[in-house]
């Protein structure tokens, strides 16, 4: 395959991954558990990062932050602090993506089911990660208030109030859809396919 279909290929995949991403991150606003939206898009930022590499996968992360903007998602945290709710809902979309892309690219010459597990892993645990360290970093004052009036710490506030559920899910649904990703990616490549 010469570079410019490989080039075109991977335009076309970014491009559908893109669209994914918007329409998912859209509907997602209406499956919400307590202050958040339960991101779905994960998904598609891996398989578009296990297909197109690091750098779609980083660009489907920032289209996800975006879109978080654009559904309200990230509007109390804009009331609570501006810049620090844009620093943070950038930072974890992009990098969850990115990230998510290294990791299937350094594990796929081993095993690109190992590849593809791991990047769905990496995305939701990164994206939390990078939430959790924001709110520590930006919102700490909010959390505190918050976690007296439920009578239990700052960081376990954090933990089962702001995240528990909505991270469970995000990763449960990762990891359930992983095989699909291999199955597309199998399809993309048939050439490549692994001995079972």
């Amino acid at each position: 395959m010469t570079k410019t279909k490989v080039d075109v290929a991977k335009i076309t995949y970014a491009a559908l991954f893109t669209s994914i991403v918007v329409v998912l991150q859209y509907m997602g606003g209406f499956i919400k558990f307590g202050l958040f939206s339960v991101s779905l898009v994960l998904v598609p930022i891996v398989i578009g990062a296990a297909l197109c590499g690091k750098l779609t996968g980083a660009w489907l992360g920032f289209v996800f932050s975006i879109m978080v903007f654009i559904t309200g998602d990230a509007a109390f945290f804009l009331s609570l602090n501006v810049p620090g709710t844009i620093i943070t809902v950038l930072v974890k979309g992009t990098v969850a993506g990115l990230l998510a892309g290294i990791v299937y690219e350094l594990l796929e010459r081993i095993n690109r089911y190992l590849a593809v597990i791991a990047a769905a892993v990496v995305c939701p645990v990164v994206n939390t990660g990078i939430f959790l360290i924001g709110c520590r970093l930006f919102f700490f004052d909010a959390v505190k208030d918050w976690a007296a009036l439920e009578g239990v710490s700052a960081g376990v506030y954090m933990i089962v109030f702001l995240v528990g559920f909505n991270f469970v899910f995000e990763l449960l649904f990762n990891l359930v859809l992983a095989p699909v990703a291999v199955r597309l990616i199998d399809m993309k490549n048939p050439s490549k396919k692994e001995a079972k």
